[in-house]
Parts: C-alpha cells; sequence; structure tokens
C-alpha cells in the first residue's frame, strides 16, 4: 500500500565479511608499522549524517549509530558508544571480535591508557578528529609510554576497496522568502563576531553554517539539506567559499559569486597557508574543525585560536521569517500527523501491521502535503521491546509486528523548505497497563514542567533539564538521553549550540528552537517519549524586574489520553493539556475527511 521514497530496511552488515575486514585491517597497521588505530564515526567536519564514503566504522565494524568509535589493537578491538547505543551495539557487533565499552563515562581515552603499553604507535587521521580530541589522545598515550602517531593516509581507506565517490549533488538556493536575511547582511554581522574574537578571519568548517551565511542548501548527506564546504571570512575583504564545483549551475555560481570567490576544496590548504604565512591569527571552530588545519596554519607559522564558531549561535536564533515559516511547516506536519495517528488507531488494533509498514505509512501521509523534501532522520518506530531501544532504527530482520497490548513509540521529522519538524508520539495499542500508564504520565508531567517553564532571560538549558526529570526521578527512575536539541530551520534536525541537558550551557534566546521530549524505556518491555519542538519566547509577567522567556509549543499533534492517569496531573497540568488539544484541533480539522474527524473528537476532547 505504502511506498517509502527516503528510508531503506536493509540490515547491516555481518558475519563474515566484517570479520575478514578486521584481519585485514591489522595487516594493513601492521604494514604501517602502527600498533593500533583509532577509528570514529565522522567526517572531516564531525556532521552528524555523513556521505557514504565516510561511514569507515560502520563498515568496520557493522555498528550503524550517529556517535561512537572504535580502536584495534593487535589482539583487543573495542566498539566505544553513547547510552542511546549500548542495545544497538550489543546486537549489532560480533562480541567475538569487539567489546562494546562507553564513549563518554569513562571515555576512550581511559581504555587507551590502559589497554597501551610503552613504546606502541596508535595512529589517527587528523582530518577526523578536533584538535581538542587529539589532544586528549596524545595525553592518554603519553600517560601510557605510548606515541600518537599523525596518519597521512587513512589505513580503512586503503582495504575498503568499494568505497562509494564522495558525493556532488547540486547545490540551490535558499530564497529570502524562507531565509529572511540576505548574505551581505550576514556576513556584516558575522564580521563584527569576528572583530570581537581579534583574529584576521574565520574558517567555516560545518558546512551548516556555510549553507545558512551563504543562503544555500544541498543534498550531500541523507536527510539534512547540506552541501558539504567549507568558508574562509577574512576581517575585511571578499570571503572565499570551497565547494566542488560540479555541484554549481550557472545559477548557484552567479548567487554565491555576488557575495563571495568561489574554489575547489582543495584550494582551502593554500589560502590558508598564505595567510598563516603573515603571522595572522585565524579563528577556527573547536567543535567542528578538523586538527589537521591547525596543523596546517601551526606549520605555516600563523596563529589557530579555537572557539565557538559565531555563527552558530548567529544562525540558532531564528529570525521572523524563518520563526513563521515553521509555524507553517508545523501546521502542514499537523495534518500530516493526525492522518497518521487516525489510521494507527483503526489499523494497529487489527495485529497485522509492522514496524515497516508505520514508518512507510507516515512518510506518506507527509509526500501526500506535496511540500515533502525529505525526512529529517530516519523514523524510529519501536513496538514493545523494540521501543526501549532509544534510537531503535527498523530493519527487515528487526521488524516487529504491532501488538494490542504494545506501546509503539514513533519518533519522526520532516524536511520542508520553510522549516524542519521533529515530533515523538508514544501509542497505546489496546489496554496499556497500569506500569505503562504510572511512567507515561511522569514522562508527560516532565514534558508539561518543560513547555510551561518560564525562566530570565539567559538561562541555560542545563538549568531547565531536571524539570523535565523530576516526577521519574520521584519513582527511582531516569532516561539516560538529554531533554531537548536545538533544530535548525530547513537545516539539520539536531543544531547547536543551545540544548536542555545537564550539559546545555549555552543561554536560551528569543528565536531559539528546541526539542522537549523527556523519555523512560524498561529494556525488553517498552519504550515511552513525548516529544514537541518548542519556540523561545518573551513572556509578560507582571512585575517582572528582568526580561522573562518561556517556550510556544509548535508541534501540534494529541497526546494519547489512554495513556493519562489523570488523578496525578494538576488542575493547571490538565487546563494547559486541555488548551494544547484545542489549539491541535483548530489547527488540523478543516484538512481532514468526516472520519479523521471523528478520531480527532476523541483524541482531543478535554481531560
Amino acid at each position: 500500500m505504502f511506498e517509502a521514497h527516503f528510508q531503506t530496511f536493509e540490515d547491516p552488515e555481518t558475519g563474515v565479511a566484517l570479520t575478514a575486514r578486521l584481519s585485514a585491517f591489522r595487516e594493513e597497521l601492521a604494514r604501517r608499522k602502527l600498533t593500533g588505530f583509532i577509528v570514529p564515526r565522522a567526517d572531516q567536519q564531525q556532521n552528524e549524517y555523513v556521505p557514504g564514503s565516510e561511514e569507515r566504522l560502520a563498515w568496520l565494524t557493522g555498528f550503524t549509530g550517529s556517535a561512537g568509535a572504535a580502536v584495534v589493537l593487535p589482539r583487543e578491538a573495542a566498539l566505544f558508544v553513547d547510552g542511546r547505543y549500548t542495545l544497538q551495539a550489543a546486537k549489532q557487533v560480533d562480541s567475538k571480535a569487539w567489546t562494546v565499552e562507553s564513549l563518554v563515562e569513562p571515555p576512550v581515552e581511559s581504555w587507551l591508557t590502559a589497554h597501551l603499553k610503552p613504546g606502541d604507535r596508535l595512529g589517527f587521521d587528523p582530518w577526523l578528529h578536533t584538535a581538542a580530541a587529539a589532544e586528549r589522545l596524545a595525553s592518554a598515550c603519553t600517560k601510557a609510554g605510548a606515541e600518537l602517531v599523525a596518519v597521512d593516509s587513512n589505513p580503512v581507506d586503503a582495504i575498503w576497496t568499494e568505497r562509494p565517490q564522495p558525493p556532488v549533488a547540486p547545490i540551490a538556493v535558499h530564497a529570502a522568502e524562507f531565509s529572511g536575511e540576505s548574505e551581505t547582511d550576514k556576513l556584516a554581522r558575522i564580521r563584527k563576531e569576528i572583530d570581537k574574537l581579534g583574529v584576521e578571519a574565520l574558517v567555516l568548517s560545518d558546512s551548516h553554517n556555510v549553507a545558512w551565511t551563504f543562503n544555500i542548501r544541498g543534498a550531500d548527506v541523507a536527510h539534512t539539506p547540506l552541501p558539504l564546504s567549507y568558508a574562509l571570512v577574512p576581517k575585511s575583504g571578499r570571503p572565499t567559499i570551497f565547494i566542488d564545483h560540479r555541484k554549481l549551475s550557472n545559477l548557484t555560481r552567479d548567487h554565491l559569486e555576488q557575495s563571495a570567490d568561489v574554489a575547489e576544496p582543495d584550494a582551502l590548504g593554500p589560502n590558508l597557508t598564505r595567510l598563516a604565512q603573515t603571522g595572522a591569527a585565524i579563528a577556527l571552530d573547536s567543535a567542528t574543525a578538523a586538527d589537521a588545519l591547525t596543523r596546517l596554519i601551526q606549520t605555516a607559522g600563523g596563529k589557530p585560536v579555537r572557539s565557538t564558531d559565531p555563527v552558530s549561535l548567529l544562525k540558532a536564533a531564528k529570525n521572523a521569517t524563518e520563526i513563521e515559516g515553521t509555524r507553517r511547516a508545523h501546521r502542514r506536519d499537523a495534518v500530516a500527523l493526525a492522518r497518521f495517528l487516525a489510521w494507527i488507531d483503526r489499523e494497529a488494533p487489527k495485529g497485522a501491521l509492522t514496524e515497516i509498514d508505520a514508518v512507510e505509512a507516515l512518510e506518506t501521509f507527509r509526500r501526500d502535503t506535496g511540500a515533502l523534501k525529505d525526512v529529517s532522520f530516519p523514523t524510529i518506530a519501536g513496538t514493545g521491546p523494540n521501543g526501549a531501544i532509544v534510537h531503535y532504527r527498523v530493519t527487515r530482520k528487526t521488524n516487529r509486528r504491532i501488538m494490542p497490548g504494545d506501546l509503539l513509540l514513533i519518533d519522526s521529522g520532516a524536511q520542508y523548505q520553510d522549516g524542519t519538524t521533529d515530533v515523538t508520539r508514544t501509542i497505546a495499542i489496546g489496554t496499556p497497563t497500569d506500569e505503562m500508564r504510572d511512567r507515561f504520565t511522569r514522562v508527560l508531567r516532565g514534558h508539561l514542567a518543560i513547555a510551561r517553564a518560564v525562566f530570565p532571560d539567559g538561562a541555560t538549558g542545563a538549568q531547565l533539564d531536571t524539570l523535565a526529570r523530576q516526577f521519574l526521578w520521584q519513582a527511582g527512575v531516569d532516561f539516560e538521553h538529554g531533554t531537548g536539541h536545538g533544530v535548525g530551520s530547513y537545516l539539520s534536525v539536531h543544531e547547536g549550540p543551545a540544548r536542555i541537558s545537564k550539559l546545555g550551557t549555552t543561554p536560551l534566546k528569543r528565536g531559539m528552537i528546541l526539542s522537549n521530549e523527556p523519555g523512560y524505556y524498561k529494556t525488553e518491555a517498552f519504550g515511552i517519549r513525548i516529544e514537541n519542538l518548542e519556540l523561545v519566547v518573551a513572556k509578560d509577567i507582571a512585575g517582572a524586574e528582568k526580561p522573562v522567556n518561556g517556550f510556544e509549543a509548535l508541534t501540534l499533534a494529541p497526546i494519547d489520553r489512554r495513556l493519562i492517569d489523570v488523578a496525578m496531573l494538576s488542575a493547571d497540568e490538565r487546563a494547559w493539556l486541555d488548551a494544547y488539544h484545542a489549539k491541535v484541533d483548530a489547527a488540523v480539522r478543516g484538512a481532514l475527511d468526516e472520519s479523521d474527524q471523528r478520531w480527532l473528537d476523541a483524541a482531543t476532547a478535554a481531560l
């Protein structure tokens, strides 16, 4: 019935091929006189989604998550993942060849210090690690009496004979009706930030920031309209954008050349070298700039200045055009979500649907809007125990039938030209247990605590994170991921620098869009998550002595009333949820047929 356009459900490679790759990799390391090597899940710009040509970690290990690293030594091999991927990694890698370790606490460096021996030589690719990451690796090696060795070419590439070619997807202009600000005005703002940094130039190593600055979009990676590129912005004079010319039409080249010189990617090194030879101080983004760039500038006699790329913060605070665009995108998405949720409620209790059916159906309803450019990430549709895998991605092998008594967790998003969406709903299939309703209501109360929060201008996500966890903590449970991440404007669905988590130190500014997604996961049983996107807005508080902010819920989709233990909610919480459901009803009713309208009546009825 449904044909998926953007997602596939193929199983990761396993077995003999992976065993042979690990053996061949060890042989290549021995040939290069390296004791071991670290393989991060990264490209040159630390992107979340990377092209197939950069999926070295998945090719070598079988692990397909978006964050991780592997260390290969002569007799040991370890895969490092964070809490999101512990269950997934254990299922995907060969436990006889690999051990699965913590990526964060303790970090990779602790493992290296314990396992390296004096005289060992650990190789790393300086294009795939930031300078700070390389320094941590070097320190770990020093403690063990070992040496960190920067390689000129990646040894994975030497044995990956069928490695895909780098992408050359066409560039598109992101018109003023969507961007709301010209490149000239953006560059003027960026130059003020360069002046504050006290440097001669800024390297834009984050392709998202290049795309935002020059009002372009691309398709070099899955799910994010990203044109892989670099830019060099001097304190005065024309910037240079480094991009593969094969991606440019006459139209897009003319667009770029109005505000910048255009050069091939391999011209970045020579351009930086010439500037560094004058002794210039050059700003590099500490989060995305490769260690290789720091080394290049230092070797040429320049001064690399590592800092937070100021463009990230400028990009995060959306302008009025972007805000109205994302509201429009969410209203459009709400209709697709309502049609999908009504369909699930009709069909899932029959016991014939699978997780793949749910993924394909939701994408079809979004495609019916006529505006869908892509999904903003691979849809997570986990029923029963699969829902407890935080970043579960269904394959034909793991595909599970949705059965009465299950909870279906579905986390999905869309890329529209006017905005990016991300929403999670947990749906009761049949009658939920008392435990499910208790945990769901605790998650809901945490979600509402964020949605209803009022906080002083300048408050950080770390200050808000506890609000989402308090009701779970009262029951002695928690969730092992952040409460929220930033979201771009027809760019990355996971955008920095702001986030709601214990690590969220960036002040929240008006115009930022963040997710609000507390959860609860019972291993081998069920998963719960409730996610809306929230816009930071000003709040008018009588008698306030300083500027005060709060959130406007952008996402418009019913929250499953059957899973709510109403007795656990306060009067204010019930009132907020009733008002939210009334807003959902008003937004989507006119676009639904009669059958779906009847479903909406029940889904949005007052508590």
